[in-house]
């Protein structure tokens, strides 16, 4: 099922639901469920930054300057 029909699919179910606890308990799982989403957004770069020493980092620069900065003027023609 493709996620936008699960979402219909979802929301359909939801209309059915005639219990308040219930309905209130879903609605605190989204919010908490949104809550988590943003926080590893928020994360993810950082989960990255700082792994590499100083002189991997200057490698990576050095070898990112040399590979993909250099132009070749044969290679256009």
């Amino acid at each position: 099922m493709y996620s936008e029909a699960k979402k219909l699919h979802i929301i359909e179910e939801v209309l059915k639901i005639n219990n308040d606890a219930t309905l209130s308990a879903l609605e605190n799982f989204v919010k908490k469920s949104r809550k988590t989403a943003a926080v590893k957004d928020e994360t993810s770069f950082s989960e990255f930054s700082g792994i590499w020493s100083k002189e991997e980092a200057d490698e990576m620069e050095r070898i990112i300057e040399e590979s993909c900065e250099t132009i070749h003027p044969d290679d256009w023609k």
